[in-house]
């Protein structure tokens, strides 16, 4: 019995990742993360809160461990003057899976206001919500329904947003022709740092 139910929660995240849209648009996400961060040498700032923004944590250290310059800015501490974190040529990267949240919404605003022209890069399941209309390149996830038996917590939405940010890191590798060389310089310890060395 648990076997079986345990197989069906594992075969409704498989469905929802192959429901991720594949219609191109991640592709306009790589060339504008890599005008801004590899030509203009900004940076991406990537902010969400909650689940969200723990997978927000996890896209920006694997830019940045595969060679696109990333940080993670909390949405309610870039209020409290983390916002400084910004620059004019860096690339926002915001992820709300309701596309509602109150604090991704005010933390556009907000940087708006200090830079006019920045880029924003939205991941989000509602192609409806504020943050896919004020987006210059928005993600969208398909809005797969939680394996949660509430259908609240995040789970498969977590599942979503971190294969799409997976395929925006290995996109972006590819774009800039990451080595096994520069890898190695940003791992020096560890097992990574160990095998990225090995001949």
């Amino acid at each position: 019995m648990i076997t079986s139910k345990i197989k069906e929660l594992i075969e409704r995240e498989i469905e929802a990742i192959r429901n991720i849209p594949v219609d191109g648009i991640i592709q306009e996400a790589v060339d504008l993360i890599y005008e801004q961060v590899h030509q203009k040498k900004g940076k991406v700032v990537v902010s969400g809160m909650g689940k969200a923004g723990q997978i927000g944590v996890n896209i920006a250290t694997t830019l940045s461990s595969t060679g696109t310059p990333s940080i993670f800015l909390h949405p309610s501490e870039s209020q409290h003057g983390d916002l400084g974190m910004v620059q004019e040529n860096d690339v926002m990267f915001l992820i709300s899976n309701s596309g509602k949240t109150r604090e991704i919404i005010e933390l556009e605003t907000l940087v708006k206001r200090l830079y006019p022209s920045i880029k924003i890069i939205g991941l989000t399941g509602n192609p409806d919500g504020e943050l896919a209309q004020f987006s210059d390149v928005c993600l969208l996830t398909g809005n797969p329904k939680e394996i949660c038996p509430l259908g609240l917590t995040p789970t498969t939405s977590t599942t979503v947003m971190t294969v799409t940010g997976d395929v925006l890191v290995v996109l972006m590798m590819e774009k800039i022709g990451f080595t096994k060389e520069e890898y190695a310089k940003r791992h020096h310890s560890g097992y990574l740092g160990d095998m990225a060395r090995r001949k």
